[in-house]
C-alpha cells in the first residue's frame, strides 16, 4: 500500500476531523473550523493544510505555516498527526518532509512542531533533527459530573458581561486579547496588531462562542476574560483566559472562567478542555482549583535549519 501526501481539499474536512480527534481527543475540532481557518488565513501566514492518504483513505494531517505575528521573522510551524491505527506506514515522515519543503520556500529559518510526550514520538522528532523545547499540557474537566466552585457575589464595581455584549464594537476585546496573549509563555511570542485579521480568525471563527465567553469589567473597563469555543454538541474548550496587567492579582481570571463554566454546563456541555504551557504556574493553579486534570502532554520541538 502506498502513502501519498497532497493538499487538503474541502471534501476532506470530515476526514480531517476524524483523524485529528483520534490523534488528539482533547481538542475541539469541527469541519467548519478547519475550512474557516484555511479560508481566512492571513497571506503572510503562508498557511497550508496537508493530508496523507493511503488507498483513498485520509490517515494523517498537517498544519503548516509561518508565525507571521511573531516579532522574530522566519518562525515556521508544522504539526503532523497520524491516526493512531495507521502509524508506522511513513505518513508522519512524508507530512513533515512536505511541510518543511513548503516552509523552506516561504523563507522560514526554523520549524516548530508539537510532539506528544512519549518515547516513540520523541524519538521520531529527534531522528529528524528536532530538539525538545517547552512542554504543554492538555487538561479535562468533567462538566457533567464534577463539582464547580460556587458563584460568588461580585465585588463593588465589578460586572460580568459576555462577548455578545460587544457585538457592535469588538475592538476592546481585541485589545484585551492582544495584551494578554503577548504575556503568555511561548517559544514564538505573538504580537497582535491586525484588527481585521483578528475579526476573521477569532471573532468570526466557527465555534467561538460569544454567549459563553465571559468578560469581567471593573468600573466599566475590561479587566479579564475567558474565551470559549464549542462544537455545538458536548465539547467546550477554554481558548484563552487572561487578565490585563493593571488588574492582576485580584482573582478576576477565576471569576471569568467560573462564570463561563457554569453557563456552559447549564447549556448542556459535558466535557471541558483547556491547555496550558507547563511553565504557566498561575494558570495551572487556577485550573487545578476548578478540578481540571492533565490528560496528555505535548513537547514543542524545533529544527533551526531547514531546506
Amino acid at each position: 500500500m502506498t502513502v501519498l501526501v497532497r493538499d487538503f481539499l474541502p471534501a476532506d474536512a470530515e476526514a480531517w476531523v476524524r483523524v485529528r480527534r483520534a490523534a488528539l481527543p482533547y481538542m475541539v475540532t469541527t469541519p467548519e473550523q478547519v475550512l474557516s481557518d484555511l479560508a481566512d488565513a492571513h497571506p503572510d501566514r503562508r498557511y497550508r493544510l496537508l493530508v496523507a492518504e493511503e488507498d483513498g483513505e485520509v490517515i494523517g494531517t498537517a498544519q503548516v505555516g509561518i508565525s507571521h505575528e511573531s516579532p522574530e521573522p522566519g518562525q515556521g510551524f508544522c504539526n503532523p498527526y497520524v491516526h493512531p491505527d495507521r502509524r508506522g506506514r511513513g505518513a508522519g515522515s512524508l507530512l513533515l518532509r512536505s511541510g518543511e519543503e513548503h516552509l523552506a520556500g516561504a523563507g522560514a529559518t526554523a520549524v516548530y512542531a508539537w510532539v506528544l510526550d512519549g518515547p516513540a514520538h520523541r524519538a521520531f522528532a529527534a531522528k529528524r533533527g528536532y530538539a525538545a523545547r517547552r512542554p504543554a499540557h492538555f487538561l479535562r474537566l468533567d462538566l457533567a459530573n464534577g463539582p464547580l466552585p460556587p458563584l460568588l457575589e461580585l465585588p463593588a464595581g465589578v460586572a460580568l458581561l459576555t462577548a455578545a455584549d460587544f457585538a457592535d464594537d469588538p475592538r476592546p476585546l481585541f485589545e484585551a486579547d492582544a495584551e494578554t496573549t503577548a504575556d503568555e509563555p511561548s517559544d514564538t511570542p505573538v504580537e497582535f496588531s491586525d484588527y481585521e485579521n483578528w475579526l476573521a480568525t477569532t471573532w468570526r471563527r466557527p465555534g467561538f462562542d460569544h454567549a459563553l465567553t465571559t468578560v469581567v469589567t471593573v468600573d466599566g473597563r475590561i479587566a479579564a476574560f475567558s474565551a470559549a469555543e464549542t462544537d455545538g454538541l458536548t465539547r467546550y474548550r477554554t481558548a484563552m483566559t487572561g487578565t490585563l496587567r493593571a488588574f492582576r492579582g485580584r482573582g478576576l481570571a477565576k471569576l471569568a472562567k467560573n462564570d463561563s463554566l457554569h453557563r456552559a454546563r447549564a447549556a448542556g456541555y459535558t466535557d471541558a478542555y483547556t491547555g496550558n504551557d507547563a511553565g504557566n504556574g498561575p494558570m495551572l493553579a487556577v485550573n487545578r482549583w476548578f478540578g481540571y486534570e492533565i490528560c496528555a502532554t505535548e513537547v514543542r520541538h524545533v529544527r533551526r535549519t531547514i531546506g
